[in-house]
């Protein structure tokens, strides 16, 4: 199980610091089609990927969150499979605690109408399903090729763990 705290010290180096308040609880994880491939949120305006997920609104469980965030990214009905665990981002430079936590969906059918936000729109966020070895390689290249913005990167090492994690469940199970 997924148990993952990312601090600014896996980014810059030196001490792990903790933040004690939670500034936003999120779901995101993994949506895998009947051809085993994966979702990949596409941000064209910053060349990006992510995972589908997002913030909690006010009663929902985890697991609500996660099937109505794939609902309105990606247009598809899913049913979880797994709970993967959570992950924990403790942003330092920025006062930030993100707590997610992390599913593994399966589509049920092929995509309908995205519900995007106006933020997504304007970042040109579009699902694109790739093989999950693609997906973490664009993940790996990513992170590797790093960059300065602290944001960024705790979301791409935060999403190339959770993909990691779901992919090898994926693998053993015979999902893929």
């Amino acid at each position: 199980m997924l148990n993952l705290k990312i601090t600014d010290s896996d980014l810059i180096g030196g001490d792990p610091a903790y933040l004690d308040i939670v500034s936003r609880y999120a779901a995101r994880g993994v949506l895998f089609n009947d051809h085993g491939q994966v979702a990949m949120m596409y941000m064209a305006e910053l060349d990006l990927y992510k995972l589908p997920g997002g913030g909690m609104e006010e009663g929902e469980s985890p697991e609500e969150a996660f099937v109505r965030e794939i609902k309105e990214e990606t247009g598809c009905e899913a049913d979880v499979i797994c709970r993967l665990g959570f992950v924990e981002e403790h942003k330092n430079r920025n006062g930030f605690l993100q707590h997610s936590h992390c599913y593994l969906a399966k589509a049920l059918h092929g995509a309908g109408e995205a519900a995007l936000t106006e933020a997504e729109e304007q970042l040109g966020m579009s699902v694109q399903w790739l093989s999950a070895a693609q997906a973490l390689d664009i993940m790996e290249k990513a992170v590797a090729g790093g960059g300065d913005n602290h944001a960024k990167l705790f979301m791409l090492m935060r999403d190339r763990i959770i993909l990691k994690v779901a992919a090898d469940f994926m693998e053993r199970e015979g999902f893929l």
